[in-house]
Order: C-alpha cells, then sequence, then structure tokens
C-alpha cells in the first residue's frame, strides 16, 4: 500500500525556488523520504546504488532552476532510511513504482521527465518500458547500458567485492558488502537483456555517459571496462540511432563532479 503523508515542519528555502516540501511514500514495509522544490515541468530524479539525495544536491539545485523537481531515497538509503526485507533490482523498481504513483496523483496533467543515475538508469528504462505513458522522457546517466559482455568479470570478483566491503564500512547505505556484491552482480544480468526494454519505450531518451567509468589507468581492470562501456553505448546506437548520447570526459562520479554539464545537457532534452 502506498501513503504520503507532508511534513510542512521540514520546509525549507530551495535556492531562490521557492519551497522545497518533504513528505513520505509508505510502500513494502518501507519508508521512502521524498523531497519537492523548484518550477518548471516536473522531473523526477532515481539516485543510484550508494547514492542519495543529499550527495545529489548539487544537480538538484541547478535541475530546480527549470524544473519541479521530485527527488528520493531508495530503500536502505539516506539518513532516514530504514530496513527493508530484500536488496534486490525487483524491490528497488518497486520503490521507483511507487513514487511515481505518487507523482502522478499530485501531477496529473503532465507527466514528468524521469531521470535515472546509474542503477537508477536502469531503474528507468524497467519502469518505463513497463509504464510508456507515465513518463515524457528518460535521462539515463551512466547507466541502463547494453554491455556486449559482463561488466564483471571472473576475474574481477574479488576487486568488486573489496569495493564493495569499501563502501558498505562508509555506511552510506543500510546494505551490507555482500548485498551491494551481489546486487552488482545482478545488474550485469538485468542490462543483458535491456535491449528488449529499450524496444517498448516510444519516448525520448538521452544518455549521459562517462567517457571513463572505471578511471583514466592504462592498467588493470580500467581499460577492459571502459571499451566495454563505449561498446554497449554504441550497440543501443546501432539499433536505435534516434537515441541522444552526450559524453562527458568523466568517471562514474559525473554527477557530483560534473554537475553543471549533466544540468546543461537535461535541460536540451
Amino acid at each position: 500500500m502506498v501513503g504520503m503523508t507532508t511534513t510542512d515542519d521540514a520546509a525549507r528555502p530551495a535556492r531562490g525556488d521557492g519551497t522545497t516540501r518533504h513528505f513520505t511514500v509508505h510502500h513494502d514495509g518501507v519508508t521512502i523520504p521524498v523531497s519537492r522544490g523548484g518550477r518548471g515541468r516536473p522531473l523526477v530524479l532515481c539516485p543510484g546504488l550508494n547514492s542519495t539525495q543529499a550527495d545529489l544536491r548539487e544537480l538538484i539545485a541547478l535541475l530546480r532552476r527549470d524544473h519541479e523537481v521530485i527527488a528520493f531515497d531508495l530503500r536502505g538509503h539516506g539518513v532516514t532510511s530504514s530496513a527493508a526485507g530484500r536488496y534486490r533490482f525487483e524491490a528497488f523498481l518497486s520503490d521507483l513504482g511507487a513514487v511515481l504513483a505518487e507523482v502522478g496523483r499530485l501531477v496529473p496533467s503532465t507527466p514528468p521527465l524521469l531521470v535515472g543515475y546509474s542503477l537508477g538508469a536502469d531503474l528507468a528504462v524497467h519502469h518505463a518500458s513497463e509504464h510508456p505513458d507515465a513518463v515524457a522522457g528518460l535521462v539515463l546517466v551512466d547507466g541502463a547500458n547494453p554491455l556486449p559482455e559482463p561488466f564483471v568479470s571472473e576475474a574481477d570478483l574479488a576487486e568488486f567485492l573489496a569495493l564493495a566491503e569499501d563502501l558498505a564500512a562508509r555506511r552510506e547505505s543500510l546494505l551490507t558488502a555482500r548485498e551491494i556484491h551481489d546486487l552488482n552482480l545482478e545488474i550485469d544480468l538485468v542490462r543483458s537483456g535491456i535491449l528488449d526494454r529499450y524496444r517498448k519505450i516510444d519516448r525520448p531518451v538521452s544518455m549521459i555517459m562517462s567517457t571513463s567509468i572505471a578511471g583514466d589507468s592504462a592498467e588493470g581492470r580500467a581499460p577492459r571496462h571502459n571499451r566495454l562501456w563505449r561498446a554497449g553505448v554504441e550497440r543501443l546506437v546501432r539499433e536505435w540511432p534516434h537515441v541522444a548520447t552526450h559524453w562527458l570526459d568523466a568517471d562514474h562520479r559525473l554527477v557530483f563532479t560534473h554537475a553543471r554539464d549533466v544540468a546543461r545537457i537535461i535541460r536540451t532534452h
């Protein structure tokens, strides 16, 4: 069951764009914190794994100059997050669906532009493929890439588990290292079949991708992963040349290091 509670005493100024309103969506046993502020056409921003509204605050502030931005935290993320019984792709997808259902109630006349970062991009494509009339278009930031082969190879497993352990130690989410690692492997599987999802979307799609998702080192795993990342986008564009593609000279942190560039491209969608 989806419910909404507006927290008026949490409202605060939104850098010249009026008031930011905070409310929660209760769904599947978790409480999802949502913020809404800005002016212009509605935009829903879906974060990625181990990222939150607070992390994306610079990008959100920039987008609010031209959009009414609805941002939220996925289950297990954010300072007000609540623990959940499952942290799998389908569970996160249901969180996005619950937020968009509430947005549809709040702004019934105008489907929002859906922007997803990393895992959030994959969630956006899956939701739009199942509910094409629910969104005005998609902007996918460094995710939803139809990779021709798994990003995490057998040789990468130990290193990716170590990265997951480092992320878990930072306590940026409630997920354990094993849950983060398993989710990364699941995302690889999801991306192996995501081309079929694109075939079901009849809305404008833009991609904002990093040229060096794994960093700019000439050694280790970075060269293979960077080549594979570009090959996935090229594979998509060969089949769907109408997809607008923008490359930024950055790694996977582009929403933080290149927020102004990302916002500028989103405004042109």
